[in-house]
């Protein structure tokens, strides 16, 4: 069966940028696909045009065989046909029902088969003698799991999701990111994900599309495109701390030689460079070690020059000159470990395979 959700749209808000669509993705099996991207680029507009709460401008929607928007034909599908199940971040519980209540509302089951969907509901969402409590008597990750158990009792046969955890503490959005990981994948609805978080685009998705300015710039797994950004513009937006311009030396036994500032590094080739290109380098894919002996470029072993340590909480930011400058990602512990301070020496290695080159031009 190859069932897909296809959308080729444009919708413009006011005087704003364009945003346009193209999306044509497979749902058998039912799989969860990332929008990330900053805010603005158009992530919780694709949400709303797929669940009909906005018109574009034009366009066309169609859910396997069902054509749920055609602007051309003057054909457009209401919200509550398209059996969409959309959870924003701000739950929408109703204040005056208990939790089985916000649980069971919509369900047309006869009322036996209710209760008994209602009472699994809350034993899988760890909500289990909390039934009789409202809204307002609950933590932000309870309501949280009331929400999410509202829209799976539905059984829709799309599900999207606007930046679920985005309004928890993080402790708790940790937790929580881990069941509904579970949830996604016991339910086998195939599910829209809206985020701006990495660490939740890596746990939860199984594919990737990046927005910027309204357009899809890049789509893949998670891992791939994080680790491989297209371009200098769609590093940035994925968070990849180092980006240098660097020139092609030689190439051997499939990587390439390339000259960083004053120094030298292996990567591996990615095919149709010419004499420069852009390394792209995250943070965590930097060692730091104390300075010992030569350095060897065939392991991208560089004398380095700390710059500065701007602490975050268990980790820290180093900012190194190596020839180039270059950021490092470092445990609190290992900064403590390796003295590192402003005007210190060590020596940043990076292995050949966290370094990916993108061809210039």
């Amino acid at each position: 069966m190859d069932l897909r959700l296809t959308a080729v749209f444009e919708h413009c808000y006011g005087e704003g940028p364009a945003i346009e669509a193209d999306l044509d993705l497979p749902l058998d099996p039912p799989a969860t696909t990332v929008l990330f991207g900053p805010s603005g680029s158009g992530k919780t507009t694709v949400l709303r045009v797929l669940a009909g709460l906005e018109r574009p401008r034009r366009g066309r929607i169609a859910f396997g065989d069902e054509v749920w928007l055609d602007t051309a034909a003057g054909l457009e599908i209401p919200p509550w046909k398209r059996r969409v199940g959309l959870l924003f971040q701000d739950y929408a519980l109703f204040p005056h029902l208990t939790v089985e209540g916000n649980l069971a509302y919509g369900l047309r089951e006869p009322e036996p088969a209710r209760r008994r969907a209602v009472g699994e509901a809350l034993e899988r969402l760890g909500l289990a003698g909390l039934g009789g409590r409202r809204p307002g008597q609950l933590s932000g990750g309870q309501q949280q799991r009331v929400a999410l158990g509202r829209v799976l009792l539905q059984r829709p046969r799309l599900l999207l999701l606007d930046e679920p955890l985005s309004a928890l503490d993080r402790p708790t959005r940790e937790a929580l990111r881990r069941d509904l990981a579970a949830w996604l994948r016991e339910s086998r609805i195939p599910a829209l994900l809206v985020t701006h978080n990495r660490s939740e685009a890596l746990a939860l998705g199984d594919r990737l599309l990046l927005l910027q300015d309204g357009r899809i710039r890049q789509a893949g797994s998670p891992a791939e495109v994080f680790a491989r950004p297209a371009d200098p513009a769609l590093a940035a937006l994925l968070g990849v701390e180092n980006v240098v311009k660097v020139r092609v030396l030689g190439r051997e036994h499939g990587l390439v030689k390339v000259q960083a500032g004053r120094s030298e590094l292996w990567a591996p080739d990615p095919g149709g460079l010419g004499a420069w290109a852009y390394a792209c380098i995250r943070g965590e894919g930097v060692g730091l070690e104390a300075e010992a002996g030569a350095p060897r470029s065939a392991r991208n072993r560089l004398p380095a020059r700390v710059v500065a340590v701007e602490p975050q909480g268990a980790l820290a930011r180093v900012s190194l000159d190596c020839g180039f400058p270059l950021e490092a990602t470092a445990t609190a512990w290992a900064c403590e470990d390796l003295g590192l301070a402003p005007g210190g020496r060590l020596a940043a290695s990076i292995k050949a395979t966290a370094i990916h080159l993108v061809p210039i031009g």
